[in-house]
């Protein structure tokens, strides 16, 4: 069988370090150039030629420059005659931009992955995409994954008796009932309408919080902006206490502290998707790289990767 060879873009070779660890495989080393045009030139200074070559690289801040590596890479493993090449997208960005809702707009989800497959990805390796319509954006084969099974995991040593997801609108509500599904607790939603980036108004909860313990869960988590304003309508409502759950933690403009601060928060967790940005004494981040590295070893040995989705029955469900 092929060898697998595992390459790192700058954007998070931290996680890709702690996927290789669990596969047993060396990360090799990318060098990276900037010209003093300010271009930028990738190479990958391991063979690739016949090997399962697998490329780690979230799409974060600076996005456009990893993006721009991401697309380096892929060109220079396929040029180096790889027999496969994956992109390991913990967090793809883009994702967000899934719709023409204005006139005039890119949909730069769609744009961004027939880039990366005009590049020669021939294969994708996601973890929760803003919204499932993103997946029909590529051309090639996309396995999907998310991190409800490390959150669930999580806080399952809580007592949940009590206990009501919270999706922060009905957009995620399917993820937030299937995360609920996995703890045996009921599922509410808030009625969102955004205004802009940063502006947001959730008019009401629909479901039972008035003395509930909350957990909050979200796909990601960037200005806070959302989660802020849902905050308030479920204290507003009467939720005894709040914890906030998301995959990817960006924590843009200070909003880690923000979120932080509120009282009622006791607890803020989310993944390693993304490099986190800072510490905070409410924040716990856990690892997805395990889950990331059977995904890998399943898409090498031809595997179903869907097995990784089976939920297990939360205890007393």
């Amino acid at each position: 069988m092929r060898e697998i060879a595992v390459f790192a873009g700058s954007a998070h070779p931290e996680l890709a370090a702690e996927m290789c660890a669990q596969l047993g495989v060396p990360l090799h080393p990318v060098r990276v150039t900037r010209f003093a045009n300010d271009c930028l030139e990738v190479q990958l200074q391991a063979n690739c030629r016949e090997r399962d070559v697998f490329l780690v690289q979230p799409l974060v801040t600076p996005v456009q420059e990893n993006l721009v590596e991401l697309l380096l890479m892929i060109d220079a493993a396929r040029g180096a005659s790889a027999s496969r090449i994956t992109v390991v997208m913990p967090h793809y960005a883009y994702a967000r931009s899934d719709k023409k809702d204005v006139p005039r707009i890119s949909i730069g989800g769609r744009l961004i992955a027939d880039l990366m497959v005009a590049a020669g990805a021939g294969r994708v390796l996601a973890m929760t995409l803003h919204s499932p319509q993103v997946h029909g954006f590529f051309s090639v084969p996309v396995d999907h994954l998310h991190a409800l099974r490390e959150l669930a995991d999580h806080f399952r040593s809580l007592d949940l008796s009590n206990t009501t997801v919270v999706s922060p609108d009905l957009g995620n509500a399917k993820e937030a009932a299937a995360f609920a599904r996995r703890l045996g607790v009921p599922v509410a939603a808030g009625a969102k309408q955004r205004y802009a980036d940063d502006r947001v108004s959730i008019s009401a909860v629909i479901g039972e919080v008035a003395d509930r313990d909350v957990i909050v869960l979200d796909d990601e988590i960037a200005k806070g902006s959302t989660v802020l304003e849902l905050i308030d309508r479920l204290r507003d409502a009467g939720a005894r206490c709040i914890r906030v759950a998301c995959t990817h933690g960006l924590f843009s403009a200070g909003a880690l502290e923000r979120i932080g601060a509120q009282p009622d928060v006791l607890e803020i967790v989310c993944t390693n998707t993304v490099p986190v940005p800072d510490a905070h004494p409410k924040l716990t981040v856990l690892s997805i790289a395990p889950a990331l590295a059977q995904a890998v070893q399943r898409i090498h040995d031809g595997e179903s990767v869907s097995a990784l989705f089976d939920v297990v029955p939360a205890p007393g469900s």
